[in-house]
């Protein structure tokens, strides 16, 4: 097919994998911390795949072995999941409050305002509010 035909075909990420030791307690942190719901779970194996309020989601799967240490925010590959919200004060604020440390502390540039954070399992997020949403 031709290409402008493709991009009617393809309509963008559905989800994101993360393999975890424990994918039902990373499941749960999403839930409790974030506020996704867990949305399914595999008959056959440890996989749950959890879901935000704007319908992205995350599949967790049973990793082979731990990770083997925590990854830079600038190393090669995936780095970091960004966390859109409406009210970035408050949910840093909750989010301290739970006990959540924070890589970086929240900046405002250009009318983005951002943390880096990580959740139960060193994975790097990235709280975010944007002013204007990129088109």
């Amino acid at each position: 097919p031709a290409p402008a035909t493709i991009a009617r075909m393809v309509k963008g990420i559905e989800h994101t994998a993360i393999a975890s030791p424990d994918p039902a307690r990373l499941a749960q942190w999403y839930v409790e911390h974030l506020q996704f719901a867990v949305n399914w779970r595999s008959s056959s194996s440890k996989t749950v795949f959890v879901k935000a309020a704007n319908g992205s989601m995350i599949e967790i799967i049973e990793a082979k072995a731990a990770a083997p240490g925590t990854p830079d925010m600038r190393d090669a590959g995936l780095r970091h999941l960004a966390i859109e919200v409406t009210d970035f004060a408050d949910v840093y604020r909750r989010l301290a409050a739970r006990g959540i440390r924070f890589l970086t502390e929240p900046e405002t540039r250009a009318g983005n305002t951002t943390a880096f954070f990580a959740d139960c399992d060193g994975n790097i997020l990235h709280l975010l509010h944007r002013e204007t949403p990129l088109p």
